[in-house]
């Protein structure tokens, strides 16, 4: 033992000799600041498919410029979570998340007071993406990673189902602003709801148990901080730079882009007024959408807490499948009222829906590593991608047709590739997900001659 680890042995050790030992452990507190935080975040990124309508009577803009925005949106949000993951090992995950918060309510008070499409596309666009990106998936990644040994797949599963509930608890009342005041007041309040979630990352989250003196939950010994790392741009560039030569990480990347474009790209951008045009209030579609966030929550939780327990690429298999088959069925399914039909279909897709990414993060993990929070960084950079694709394809696609049809029978298309993919990914070293420390090396997953991580 060294004598660093030994002097944070014996602070610990004089830390729980001061007081009785909690009854909840620390990280579960952090987990619940962290989803809260989530939680904030994701309800800006429901907010797109109800600014359509009201852009476009306000502005006379087009559905695809307005999808440009969204588009630049999901891009933006998943290019700069590797960079986040990064800068939380670099600076700490508190103060990225403030600035990351601090982002967000600048780019949320400028988009009130736009006059062009391109103002829209740079406060909600750049701003808002890249801060409620820093706030997402590898923010879930990065405190499963520090704070449990025990369990990291169900807080995966629940701080990712987080974001899905952030549209559960807002969409409906952003709706029903939109209706009755507007669509400022609605950004506004979301601004508001940032600004709350700043003062309790501030006196609540902390980067690692080392810092208040408690082992990770479920460790059996103490563990130390990790070392900071220099350069964190510059480490985020490498590690994509070896990612790139490993088949493992295309497989992963492709499954995931698709996972995008079939819920961010289409369900969360252009359902609602796929429904509208088929006769539905606008209350009611995003009440169907705030419901698919409900279930989302439920399936995502029991998502990790099956990928802690089965073949995590199985999952992917079942998940991708089942929706394909329920998104070639939903044009059927549309009408001007919410029937049986439509309504099973959003408990099932809601079960499904942010399912793929318990095992997504842990087979990134299990195949790259020590530096698995940021390769699903860059995964989830892509899985943006297709978002985005799929966002500014249906906008345009609905301004050239006149329907959306073409857009849920190309995506179910999609999701029936994204389940072959998924077969041919690597289960992974299962000894990896105990790493303690980012930077390390491991063996490249497609030729155990080369490096695959650094």
């Amino acid at each position: 033992m060294t004598s660093t680890d030994h002097s944070k042995s014996s602070g610990e050790t004089a830390v729980n000799n001061g007081r009785a030992p909690a009854l909840v452990h620390r990280a579960w507190l952090i987990a619940l600041v962290a989803g809260a935080t989530i939680v904030a975040a994701a309800a800006f990124a429901a907010m797109p498919g109800l600014l359509v309508d009201p852009l476009h009577t306000e502005y006379d803009w087009s559905r695809g410029s307005i999808g440009v925005a969204a588009s630049v949106n999901m891009i933006v949000y998943g290019l700069i979570a590797p960079f986040a993951a990064a800068l939380m090992d670099r600076f700490g995950i508190r103060r990225i998340a403030l600035v990351a918060l601090t982002t967000v309510i600048s780019g949320a008070g400028l988009t009130t007071v736009i006059t062009d499409s391109w103002q829209l596309t740079l406060y909600w666009g750049f701003l808002v993406g890249a801060g409620t990106g820093s706030l997402a998936m590898t923010f879930a990644a990065t405190i499963a990673n520090n704070w449990f040994v025990e369990r990291r797949g169900l807080v995966i599963g629940a701080l990712t189902g987080a974001s899905a509930f952030g549209q559960l608890v807002f969409l409906p009342a952003l709706a029903w602003i939109i209706d009755h005041q507007g669509w400022r007041p609605a950004i506004v309040t979301l601004a508001l709801t940032a600004f709350v979630m700043m003062i309790l990352v501030a006196l609540i989250l902390r980067d690692h148990p080392a810092d208040v003196g408690q082992r990770p939950y479920g460790a059996t010994s103490f563990v130390s901080k990790p070392r900071t790392e220099q350069g964190a741009a510059r480490r985020t560039v490498r590690v994509l730079r070896d990612s790139l030569r490993s088949r493992q990480f295309w497989l992963l990347a492709g499954t995931f882009a698709v996972c995008g474009a079939t819920t961010n790209g289409i369900m969360w951008t252009h359902f609602v007024p796929a429904a509208q045009d088929h006769g539905m209030a606008v209350t009611v579609a995003a009440a169907l959408v705030s419901a698919i966030g409900v279930f989302s929550l439920v399936g995502t939780i029991a998502s990790g807490w099956l990928t802690d327990r089965v073949d995590p690429r199985g999952l992917l298999v079942a998940y991708y499948l089942g929706r394909a088959v329920l998104l070639a069925v939903l044009p059927a399914l549309f009408g001007p009222n919410a029937g049986a039909a439509l309504i099973a279909f959003v408990v099932v897709f809601g079960l499904l829906d942010v399912a793929t990414v318990p095992p997504t993060i842990l087979l990134c993990r299990r195949v790259f590593g020590a530096d698995g929070a940021i390769v699903f960084g860059w995964v989830n950079a892509i899985h943006q991608v297709g978002a985005g694709a799929m966002a500014v394809f249906g906008g345009f696609t609905r301004d050239v047709t006149g329907s959306y049809g073409p857009v849920w029978f190309m995506a179910a298309g999609l999701c029936a590739i994204a389940a072959v993919l998924a077969l041919r990914i690597a289960r992974g070293d299962a000894g990896t997900e105990n790493d303690p420390a980012p930077g390390t090396r491991t063996a490249n997953p497609d030729n155990d001659d080369e490096q695959a991580r650094v």
